[in-house]
């Protein structure tokens, strides 16, 4: 099957119901079908809502269901949507009845502040169902309408009793209260803030545990790849016991310098016996991690300090098992069109790369 053209339904005995989508044009179809069927609510959570061809038909469906009735409630991160949205997009939302919302504005009273951003992307409709992944509401994603130049990404569906806690968590966060978490059962899936009340370094602990109990394969597919030294000497630990350990990277960035400050980590890490892929057709965005087909991260989250430490996340952590496989799978797929960095090659990069390393690995936090 050509997984870069599909989405993925798991078995019925996976007693956890997940659909994995890896193409923009079928998760779009997906969240507009269920946002047509909202009786009650629709709560939608993005950094990038663009005033776009995918855009404009989002703005019509959620206008069309507040003005039936249904309360419709949008959180857009003022700083990722800044150069996408537009006066219509909000005219458009508001006067039909949607309440819309930019999270953490430009404020002289706190201006720290605005560097916290609300990366999460999650769509809740009826507390029934819900999607979150690291998909966006633009055009970059679509093949219809950027063909093979389009972003390569990765979200999920699921329902039931984690679209409920989606839910509980998007009402916690549009009131304010950013670290607060619901109470979830102790076994199956989790969705983790990768800051919380108890730990700010939540996600940080979770990679760091997993990581220590894997036997086999941990497998990371992440956009931007500027971790804290402690994540890295994680991994090289890791993969010294003899795990394989494998790091899907984009080689073309819509972040130029979060590539120079991804690159200039590599050393460290080749030395170690990591291996370490740059995907090649297009821009790379999705976020996932799969250990010993057994554990799955996915979710909105990065592995760099901004993600880590700084933005607002939201990961659904899962020990479904056609879950893992699934996302093993696509990985697998994905270094087929990606180049493995060679450790002698590396090294004998040039001058100006290694000074643009250097640079960029200084301002890691700002990226």
């Amino acid at each position: 099957m050509d997984r870069c053209n599909s989405c993925i339904t798991l078995p019925d005995d996976a007693k956890e119901e997940f659909i994995v989508f890896v193409e923009g044009d079928e998760l779009y179809a997906s969240m507009l079908s269920a946002i047509s069927k909202a009786q009650h609510s629709i709560q939608l959570e993005t950094y990038i809502f663009a005033y776009d061809q995918i855009g404009k038909t989002f703005v019509s469906a959620l206008a069309e269901r507040a003005r039936n009735g249904v309360e419709v409630r949008v959180l857009v991160d003022a700083v990722g949507s800044s150069r996408w949205s537009s006066q219509q997009l909000i005219k458009a939302l508001r006067q039909s009845g949607v309440e819309l919302h930019w999270f953490h504005t430009w404020s002289w009273q706190h201006p720290l502040r605005y560097n916290c951003r609300d990366h999460r992307k999650l769509l809740v409709v009826d507390s029934k169902v819900a999607f979150l992944g690291g998909f966006n509401i633009h055009k970059e994603n679509s093949k219809n309408l950027s063909g093979d130049a389009r972003w390569r990404d990765t979200h999920i569906r699921f329902t039931g009793i984690k679209a409920n806690e989606a839910s509980q968590l998007f009402d916690l966060f549009w009131s304010g209260h950013l670290r607060e978490v619901v109470s979830q059962p102790a076994t199956g899936s989790q969705l983790l803030h990768n800051q919380t009340l108890a730990c700010r370094h939540r996600l940080r602990c979770e990679y760091a545990s997993v990581f220590e109990q894997a036997k086999r394969t941990v497998y990371i597919t992440t956009p931007y790849f500027v971790p804290d030294s402690y994540t890295i000497n994680e991994l090289i630990k890791t993969s010294n016991r003899g795990v394989d350990v494998k790091l899907l990277v984009p080689r073309k960035s819509d972040v130029r310098i979060a590539l120079w400050a991804s690159r200039s980590l590599y050393a460290p890490m080749l030395a170690s016996g990591i291996e370490i892929y740059e995907f090649l057709p297009r821009i790379l965005h999705a976020k996932t991690v799969v250990i010993d087909k057994t554990w799955s991260f996915i979710g909105t989250a990065n592995l760099d300090y901004r993600s880590l430490f700084i933005n607002y996340e939201l990961t659904l952590v899962s020990a479904n098992r056609h879950l893992s496989e699934t996302l093993e799978e696509q990985f697998l797929y994905d270094l087929k069109e990606a180049e493995k960095v060679s450790s002698d090659q590396w090294f004998k990069r040039d001058l100006l790369a290694r000074l643009a390393g250097l640079v960029a690995s200084i301002l890691k936090r700002w990226l």
